[in-house]
């Protein structure tokens, strides 16, 4: 199943949807034409239940299309974030061997975690503010999970049974104030640098997520070009190794380090300005646009 939300107006609130075949099922009007669970199926809700609500969302796509109108042209929405209110956004950092190399850090021995604020959230297709406090804003393509169920202290072996699904995910940095102390997050969660979607992807429908391609555009130009494979810590560690300093709820993202081909990486780099172009698409889970503009 592919979950998106959405805006029918500018302004007006996100709804959830799955995205199907026919077109984005509008989960609300099912639900409103009685033909749903005992429960609304607003972002929140939806995001709230993670993996318990699935057979809910299940029964009312399947009833989406004797209700009319229930059943949109993805052309007539606009998207938000694949998940909107997250308890916790928890980023790991240098998690690809290539990418450690380019940086010339060492490999960590353990996950490098750091966060992110729902202020970061931003969607596929929606323009993203430069802050004039930094000059030196980059890329990140990153896989992100979503978890599913509540997780504490969970083993490698059940790891993956908590995770909901997957999206793509742009964890967007600002290079100098990233490395102005040795605490990333001010360069890491400025208002909009976490494009996330434009789908959550179940994790039925994605059989390996070790085994993704990832890419990076800018201007239409391919800079990162890898695989998760190349990833120093799975999903199933980072899902596992986490769980045992914090508990996880349901909704919570992770975004699990990018690949080399970063603009930091690069010997003259050239940072991202006003009317850039960046798209980003991990294998299977769909591309994610993202215009930057000047602040």
């Amino acid at each position: 199943m592919r979950i998106v939300t959405f805006r029918t107006a500018p302004g007006a609130p996100l709804r959830s949807g799955v995205r199907t075949a026919a077109g984005i099922v509008d989960l609300l009007a099912v639900h409103a034409a009685g033909t749903a669970a005992d429960w609304a199926p607003t972002p929140a809700e939806v995001e709230a239940r993670g993996l318990a609500g699935m057979t809910a969302l299940g029964t009312l796509v399947a009833r989406a299309g004797s209700v009319p109108g229930a059943v949109l042209d993805p052309a007539t929405v606009a998207l938000g974030p694949c998940v909107s209110r997250p308890e916790k956004i928890v980023a790991i950092g240098l998690n690809y061997r290539k990418h450690a190399a380019e940086t010339g850090m060492e490999i960590p021995k353990f996950p490098i975690a750091f966060n992110k604020f729902n202020n970061a959230l931003s969607a596929h297709g929606e323009t993203v503010m430069i802050p004039p406090e930094t000059a030196k804003a980059d890329y990140e393509v990153e896989l992100a999970i979503i978890i599913g169920k509540r997780a504490s202290r969970v083993s490698l072996a059940d790891a993956l049974d908590h995770v909901w699904g997957y999206a793509t995910a742009n964890d967007l940095s600002a290079r100098d104030l990233q490395f102005r102390t040795a605490q990333w997050m001010l360069g890491k969660t400025l208002d909009g640098f976490l494009p996330l979607g434009p789908d959550l992807v179940t994790r039925d429908e994605v059989p390996d997520p070790q085994a993704l391609g990832l890419r990076t555009w800018l201007n239409g130009e391919l800079r990162q070009d890898s695989n998760t494979n190349d990833m120093i810590f799975s999903v199933a560690e980072i899902v596992s190794y986490c769980s045992h300093y914090f508990t996880l709820q349901p909704g919570d993202v992770f975004v699990t380090g990018t690949p080399a081909g970063v603009i930091a990486g690069m010997k003259d780099p050239v940072w991202l300005k006003g009317g850039d172009v960046v798209e980003v698409e991990v294998e299977g889970l769909g591309r994610l646009r993202t215009t930057m503009a000047q602040g």
